[in-house]
């Protein structure tokens, strides 16, 4: 999340469709993985941890001036994924409002079976701590606070707090397809309460620290059979090469993903190019990670809708004035960069979090709602953010002998299959695929209602979720396209 350590120091958040494609080729229904595959593997998401807490302040968030659920907005739009920040004990909470707790364990497990009732992905965010994990502070839960320079018991204290919060999750089903070890780590983590100076970088107790949770985590793997990608968090593109340098050096290499934070006022003078740039090296030099924005946002306003000191204020040059359709190129402009770079996803910080009348730490209302994705009558902004959901990468493969100029679109319960070149014969089938891999329809295109440029899929028998249309040429993919079937 963005520093908020200026506010005050309080004690006196592929890839389905990759993991659908390795699933694929594992069972053969792709021939020739090695040749150029451009599927639709950008994971686009949204960090959407204050939903539960708005909604109890009273929040009724809105699409056209109609009240509806968040997460079947947030679903309609094509958010993919739902991350989730989890504190350890944030007992600060019970001084708020009604005193309830927020993201602590029963309430993220509420958020992620929500998300996953949705078909989304869930990335866990252990943030390690009661409070706020940023640059600025890395504190260790509380109840930790005596063991802190005893490394062996830290370890193991860290090792069953992972391991414990996940066999709950599974016990629950709520397992997530990603988790990340810490909050945007420019520091040494699990430090003394109070400890933000002097900044430093210890690598023979910070290494050891996440490889513990790093095996926590691949133990629960290996024991549900479940796949959890691993990432680690950096505050800022500029500073995220010679952090992993630290990593992989100090032998802390079992991860999956390199995740960064990016945002224009705490990162400036570094562009979106310059981003792009650094994502470009990272796959280069750790071509077996990939390369995430774990966090970023933009503001749609200057304005203010209450007291609290919000923390974005600026928006980066050649998008002012302000406005919910230059937050909304910011945000294309930044995922088409990463996705033309190598980079696999990216993650909106916090586009749910409004004004309310409840306080946070600081002060009555929100720090962001000018850079939330709806407008101060909590009505969403079609024009805004919103829109970078619907960023949609080359879903064609072209090879010698298949030609390109073929697409897939959706009309409601209907996959939509077109050739703009050739005609569709006996050798195209379709195939209709859930996030498990499991064919759900299938069959040759002849056999399809249409004309011999275009054939229509009815989906009838669908339940709700997540579906992928596949087209075949010879048994080969040569096009995809991920769709949420709604009720």
């Amino acid at each position: 999340m963005p520093d908020i350590n200026s506010f005050g120091t309080p004690y006196a958040s592929d890839m389905f469709q990759k993991a659908l494609l390795r699933r694929l080729t594992r069972t053969g229904l792709i021939l020739c993985w090695g040749m150029s595959l451009h599927a639709q593997d950008l994971l686009l998401g949204a960090d959407l941890s204050y939903v539960n807490e708005m909604e109890d302040c009273g929040v009724i968030y809105q699409e056209g001036n109609e009240a509806k659920d968040l997460y079947s907005i947030f679903a309609d739009h094509g958010c993919a994924l739902a991350r989730y920040r989890l504190w350890h004990n944030p007992s600060w909470y019970d001084q708020l409002n009604q005193g309830k707790r927020y993201s602590d364990l029963p309430d993220v497990m509420k958020s992620i079976r929500r998300a996953k009732d949705y078909g989304m992905q869930v990335l866990l965010d252990f943030q390690l701590s009661d409070f706020w994990a940023d640059p600025s502070r890395q504190w260790a839960p509380e109840a930790w606070a005596d063991i802190v320079n005893n490394l062996p018991v830290l370890e193991d204290s860290l090792y069953n707090y992972i391991r414990e919060t996940l066999l709950q999750l599974d016990a629950s089903g709520l397992l997530p397809e990603m988790v990340q070890i810490g909050n945007e780590t420019n520091r040494d983590i699990l430090m003394a309460t109070g400890v933000n100076a002097p900044w430093q970088l210890d690598w023979s107790r910070n290494a050891p620290l996440f490889n513990t949770a790093i095996r926590a985590v691949r133990e629960i793997s290996a024991e549900t059979g479940e796949e959890i990608r691993i990432a680690l968090h950096i505050a800022g593109p500029q500073n995220v090469e010679w952090y992993m340098d630290g990593f992989i050096s100090h032998g802390v290499t079992d991860f999956d993903i390199i995740g960064l934070s990016y945002y224009w006022p705490y990162h400036k003078p570094v562009t979106i190019a310059e981003t792009g740039q650094v994502i470009s090296r990272l796959r280069q030099h750790y071509s077996d990670k990939e390369v995430m924005i774990l966090e970023t946002g933009c503001i749609w306003t200057t304005s203010s809708h209450d007291q609290a000191v919000n923390v974005l204020n600026e928006i980066a040059p050649g998008y002012t004035p302000s406005s919910p359709e230059e937050q909304a190129r910011w945000m294309i402009d930044l995922t088409r960069e990463v996705y033309r770079q190598g980079g696999t996803g990216v993650i909106y910080w916090e586009p749910d979090w409004v004004s309310s009348g409840c306080r946070t730490y600081w002060a009555q209302g929100s720090h962001y709602e000018n850079a939330a994705f709806f407008d101060f009558d909590n009505n969403l902004l079609v024009d805004g953010g919103i829109k970078f959901f619907n960023y949609t990468t080359s879903s064609v493969r072209v090879t010698d002998d298949i030609p390109n100029g073929f697409t897939i679109t959706f009309q409601q319960r209907q996959c939509i299959f077109r050739s703009n070149n050739l005609p569709f014969d006996a050798s195209y089938s379709y195939q209709v695929v859930d996030p498990l891999g499991r064919i759900l329809q299938s069959g040759s295109l002849n056999s399809l209602n249409g004309t011999s440029y275009e054939k229509t899929v009815s989906l009838p028998g669908v339940v709700p979720g997540w579906v992928t249309c596949i087209l075949l040429h010879r048994q080969q993919v040569i096009a995809t396209n991920l769709h949420w079937i709604g009720l």
